[in-house]
């Protein structure tokens, strides 16, 4: 048991460093833009490069390593991740930086896929969701601290420095996980059964209410600094602190519904949505007095990044044997969805309009907690999700 726990700490450590990677850059900008001799647009596609990465790049190396050993694959996915690091923090040109944003990119999807499916295996049944929450927390507190942090040592040291800490800190990631985690054999699934399963209407399902629901939530919090400055009148001081807040509710909702979810699954996705949904429709409301833009700050934190467990559950409960790459698709379905919340609320922003960005946000949301009932029919009880079946442990290398 002591050694499970180790295991899904070193799961969630490495994905809080790969998670730090993705917006990191986001707060760089001005320095990247001005040593690589570039406009800030231009820069700001380094952003835009990681996430096609890990929208394209991660199923498609979840799929062609589908045979390969689990913690082999999860090992070289981390070392794949430090080389890109490696890459950014050496970068001598613009172009070299996208390389290396596109590089570490393409371990995202694949290595989240795969700590969600080995955490699983760690822990008892019912204690699934919970799992999945763990590994999630990684890329929660990635942001809540993470982020952040990185920008700081940027500011302080040069924007290489804060990729030169992570190319360290994903090798120490990689040792830990080669002294933890136990190995398995590797999977009999072919890359056919893997592609049957995401072609499997649950499965697509699934994968599409992901987007929609999390386009919904960050076609508001994207933008949700400028709402509540001009709309709320906070300082920006203030909003600062609201954003610390936002996060530490995102952890906690992200743990609360993984426990949740092991209860039952159905009733945890669609009782998150359907909060989801109220709260963003009463964001534009809430906004115009302070105390009660506080409070909607704190409640879509709860609820924002609760979605994640129960839906990777959902996945997971559908995918059978070939669970992997049907992961790895939901993975790139929330940053698909995040791309296009961005977009979307970008332009509400430029229409002048931002207030209601979250009208929007709940049609979205709505839209997905439908879904969920052609997923999951109100008249079948899912008691929680199933934990996918893998290859027996052999000795812990």
């Amino acid at each position: 048991m002591k050694r499970n726990v180790l295991s899904l700490a070193a799961l969630t450590a490495s994905v809080f460093i790969i998670g730090t990677a993705e917006y990191l850059i986001a707060g760089l900008l001005p320095q990247v833009a001005g040593d690589l001799r570039v406009s800030e647009p231009t820069a700001g596609q380094a952003v835009t490069a990681y996430a096609l990465g890990v929208v394209i790049g991660g199923p498609l190396v979840a799929m062609a390593t589908s045979r390969m050993p689990r913690k082999g694959l999860a090992l070289a996915m981390v070392l794949v991740f430090a080389v890109g690091s490696a890459l950014c923090a050496f970068a001598g040109s613009y172009e070299m930086l996208l390389v290396g944003r596109v590089v570490s990119a393409l371990s995202h999807a694949a290595f989240l896929a795969i700590a969600v499916v080995m955490a699983t295996t760690l822990v008892p049944a019912e204690k699934v969701g919970t799992a999945i929450a763990v590994v999630a927390s990684g890329f929660t507190v990635a942001t809540l601290l993470g982020v952040p942090l990185g920008a700081m040592l940027g500011q302080a040291a040069g924007w290489r420095a804060p990729f030169l800490a992570l190319t360290v800190l994903a090798l120490v990631a990689t040792v830990l996980l080669a002294v933890f985690l136990p190995r398995r054999d590797a999977p009999t699934t072919r890359i056919r059964d893997e592609l049957h399963v995401v072609t499997r209407k649950p499965v697509l399902l699934a994968v599409v209410t992901t987007a929609v629901a999390f386009a919904g939530v960050t076609v508001v919090f994207t933008y949700i600094a400028p709402l509540l400055t001009r709309v709320a009148r906070f300082s920006p001081a203030t909003v600062s602190g609201l954003l610390l807040a936002y996060g530490a509710g995102s952890l906690i909702g992200n743990i609360a519904a993984g426990r949740l979810t092991d209860r039952s699954m159905s009733a945890t996705v669609r009782g998150v949505l359907g909060g989801l949904t109220g709260v963003l429709a009463l964001i534009p409301f809430a906004v115009v007095w302070q105390p009660t833009a506080v409070l909607a700050v704190l409640l879509l934190g709860l609820l924002g990044t609760a979605i994640i467990a129960p839906l990777q559950a959902v996945v997971l409960h559908h995918a059978g044997k070939a669970p992997t790459f049907a992961v790895a698709v939901n993975v790139g379905a929330f940053n698909l969805g995040a791309a296009a919340g961005s977009v979307g609320g970008g332009l509400i922003l430029a229409a002048g309009a931002v207030r209601w960005t979250g009208l929007v946000g709940a049609a979205l949301s709505l839209i997905g907690l439908a879904l969920t009932y052609l997923i999951l029919p109100r008249g079948r009880r899912q008691s929680g999700p199933t934990a996918p079946e893998e290859q027996p442990v052999t000795a812990a290398a």
